[in-house]
C-alpha cells in the first residue's frame, strides 16, 4: 500500500501491470524482429495480406480479439490441448500466462510496424557491399542493420510497453479480474469507479495520464534525436 494525498493506493495492480508489460515487450522484440525483417524484404503480393493481419489489432475491437483468444486458450481449447501433449497441466485463461499471450497479440502491430519501417529504410547497397566482403548475415545485422534501426527499435519498445500498460478489453476477457494475479491498473481503475471510490480512481488515472504523456514525449524525442544518416 502507498499513501498519496491521504488516500491508500494498492500497489499490487501496478506491479502486475509492469510485469506483464515487460514480459510482453521482451517477447515481442524477440518474435517481432525476424517477422519485421522478413516483411521488410518481401516483394510478393502476399505482403499486403500479412501487413493487414499484423495491423488487425489496431482496428479490431479488443473484446472481439479477447473473445477469440478466450475460445482458443480455454482449458478445452486447441492451444491448451496441444500444450498438454508436452506435459502442461495448468490453465491459460484467467492466469498471468494467458494475460501475456493476449497482450502479445494485442500489441503486435506496435512492435512490428516501427521495426519494419526501420528495416525498409536501410539502403540495400550497404548490405550488398557487406555481402561482397563476405560478411555473414549476423555480421551485417550487428554492424549495419542494428545501428541503423535503433530508432525503430526504441520506438517499438516504448510503444509496445505503453500500449500493454493501457490494455483493458483483452485483459478483462482473457485474464479476468483476479487480485494479485491478473488485475492490472486499468481494471483497478474500473473497479474503483464501480465502487464510487473516485479519489483512488483519480490518483491512478492521473498516474496513467502522466505516464502516457511521458511516453509520447519519449517517442517524439527519439524520432528527433535518432535519424538514419547514410553517406
Amino acid at each position: 500500500m502507498l499513501e498519496i494525498f491521504g488516500t491508500e493506493i494498492n500497489l499490487t495492480p501496478i506491479w502486475v501491470t509492469l510485469e506483464v508489460a515487460t514480459l510482453t515487450t521482451v517477447i515481442l522484440l524477440i518474435l517481432g524482429m525476424p517477422l519485421a525483417w522478413w516483411m521488410s524484404q518481401m516483394r510478393s503480393s502476399n505482403k499486403v495480406l500479412l501487413e493487414a493481419l499484423v495491423a488487425l489489432p489496431l482496428v479490431l475491437p479488443p473484446t472481439v480479439l479477447g473473445f477469440y483468444l478466450l475460445i482458443v486458450l480455454n482449458p478445452t481449447g486447441p492451444v491448451t490441448e496441444f500444450l498438454r501433449w508436452f506435459g502442461f497441466e495448468g490453465q491459460l485463461t484467467f492466469s498471468k500466462t494467458g494475460l501475456v499471450i493476449g497482450s502479445v497479440f494485442y500489441s503486435l502491430p506496435f512492435a512490428v510496424q516501427p521495426l519494419m519501417h526501420a528495416f525498409e529504410a536501410i539502403p540495400h547497397r550497404l548490405l550488398d557491399a557487406a555481402a561482397t566482403l563476405r560478411a555473414s548475415f549476423l555480421d551485417q545485422f550487428r554492424t549495419i542493420i542494428l545501428p541503423l534501426s535503433r530508432r525503430g527499435i526504441l520506438v517499438a519498445t516504448t510503444l509496445t510497453f505503453a500500449h500493454t500498460v493501457g490494455e483493458f478489453g483483452v485483459v478483462l476477457m482473457v485474464g479476468g479480474n483476479i487480485p494479485g494475479e491478473t488485475r492490472m491498473v486499468s481494471i483497478d481503475i474500473f473497479d474503483h469507479v464501480e465502487s464510487l471510490e473516485y479519489t483512488q480512481a483519480h490518483i491512478l488515472s492521473g498516474m496513467m495520464l502522466v505516464f502516457s504523456l511521458m511516453v509520447l514525449m519519449l517517442v517524439y524525442g527519439i524520432n528527433r534525436r535518432f535519424s538514419v544518416k547514410v553517406g
